[in-house]
């Protein structure tokens, strides 16, 4: 993870917009408060007035705005009227930087959220403990790990890193930059830790890849006699998933259904339960859960399309995608991959590339390597070796190590020489450690009967010591 260069974090580097169209009540406050040159500079408060009126009272205006506040352009603008005004200079509290924030991160500029937590920090405004958990989740979502410690030692000054909600954001932060060490750390310093930190935990080891930590530390905090709540259970349901536990799965399905939750965190805990029974390889009771739902949303969609696309039920994706698409759900890019994997599944091509042209005709998503990879592996499959080198080239981004893999098992698969041998080269510039393209090399040459070149690669891969290693079962403990 990297930190951020420092030019990003000065306050010097926003650019004042352009005037451009604002909405009714943007414009009515910015007219109301359009004062002289010197006047602008003196937005202290006034006294005379017992009862403020809140379109001139910018005490009130502003924050008004901000929440209400519909796209980056406004928020800009804003932010431009207020430090053109000095505004925060005569209303310094952190209440006012909060709401500045937290519209940036709400609206998903999170490094522009970073750089006025930074000149908030430069005015020598304090954070408070609304501050730190808005300032984390920016921090998360702009992968700046390096800028969060920096906030985590600046929090353990103002004696602010035992508050629920901050704790779990360093929780959080650490697991999702991949420092278990650190984000356990957090966890365990405090004994009176809240259910919130308990969530992090389990979230974030879950996400990354530590599914069986998170149904330990799952099972500890009930053993502390803590009861889940739907965040906690998002999180153990997906590590159950990736577990493919389905007796675990059941018993889990019922402390669902013991939680206290919102209307909103209901669809989000039950589309986690989709998710999982589909992972488990239980379509049925996915499906059970998916058609008792009051409301569906684009991830309810989408974990049925794709738990049918990971088993190979490529009518059943196909069929759940367009009734989808009938009930007025706007598809997105996760739906799509799901898409294109069952058409992989199944071999057909002609509806892969049809569905290709939607996504980016259609519904205007830019396909990403995963879109990519998928359509060249369901090219190669087919035999389509031309076609699938077409679209690796002109691929707008240069193609990892899983998108050369799936044209190189198309060589293989027919036999292909001459174009395998010049993925080989790719695959070997990229991993030359992967002793894997050696022996697909190999396999390719034997079903040619190219006997020379067979041995010319086990040649190269004895000298690499890349021999490759016979091949064993693992048996699972079913418990």
């Amino acid at each position: 993870m990297t930190s951020f260069h420092p030019p990003l974090l000065r306050l010097s580097t926003f650019q004042i917009p352009k005037p451009q169209i604002v909405s009714r009540h943007l414009c009515n406050f910015l007219a109301a408060t359009a004062l002289s040159s010197d006047a602008q500079l003196d937005f202290r408060p006034t006294t005379h007035s017992s009862c403020p009126d809140p379109i001139h009272d910018p005490a009130q205006a502003i924050p008004s705005l901000l929440s209400n506040c519909p796209n980056l352009l406004e928020l800009n603008q804003i932010h431009a009227h207020i430090i053109r005004t000095r505004f925060l200079e005569s209303y310094p509290a952190s209440f006012q930087w909060n709401n500045i924030i937290r519209s940036y991160t709400w609206l998903e500029d999170y490094r522009h959220a970073l750089r006025v937590y930074t000149a908030m920090s430069g005015a020598g405004v304090s954070p408070d403990s609304y501050t730190i958990p808005i300032v984390l989740k920016a921090v998360c979502q702009a992968f700046a790990v390096g800028f969060g410690r920096q906030v985590h030692s600046v929090a353990i000054r103002h004696g602010l890193e035992s508050n629920e909600y901050c704790e779990s954001g360093f929780i959080s932060m650490y697991s999702k930059g991949g420092e278990f060490e650190n984000a356990r750390k957090v966890f365990d310093q405090n004994p009176q830790r809240k259910l919130g930190s308990w969530s992090a935990i389990i979230g974030g080891l879950s996400q990354g890849g530590r599914a069986k930590e998170a149904v330990a530390m799952f099972m500890e905090m009930k053993k502390c006699g803590f009861e889940p709540d739907d965040v906690t259970m998002v999180g153990v349901t997906s590590a159950c998933g990736s577990l493919g536990q389905l007796n675990l799965a059941l018993q889990l399905h019922k402390c669902v259904y013991q939680v206290k939750r919102s209307e909103k965190s209901h669809i989000l805990t039950l589309n986690s339960l989709v998710d999982m029974y589909g992972k488990c390889g239980r379509m049925d009771l996915a499906y059970r859960v998916f058609s008792r739902m009051d409301e569906r949303n684009v991830s309810s969609w989408t974990s049925m399309i794709v738990g049918y696309a990971m088993h190979g039920q490529m009518n059943a994706a196909l069929k759940c995608f367009k009734k989808m698409r009938e009930a007025g759900i706007r598809p997105n890019h996760v739906t799509f991959i799901g898409v294109l994997s069952a058409c992989v599944h199944g071999g057909a091509v002609q509806e892969g590339k049809h569905y290709f042209d939607m996504m980016t005709t259609t519904y205007r998503i830019v396909p990403g390597m995963q879109h990519y990879g998928c359509m060249v592996d369901l090219l190669g499959r087919a035999g389509l070796l031309e076609e699938a080198r077409e679209m690796v080239e002109r691929m707008p981004m240069k193609p990892n190590i899983i998108v050369w893999g799936c044209l190189m098992g198309g060589c293989e698969k027919h036999g292909n020489v001459k174009m395998g041998e010049w993925v080989a080269e790719h695959m070997i510039e990229l991993e030359p450690w992967n002793d894997g393209v050696f022996v697909v090399l190999s396999n390719i040459y034997a079903s040619r009967g190219l006997w020379r070149e067979v041995e010319r690669v086990r040649g190269i891969m004895k000298e690499r010591k890349l021999d490759k290693v016979p091949a064993y079962s693992l048996a699972a403990n079913a418990e």
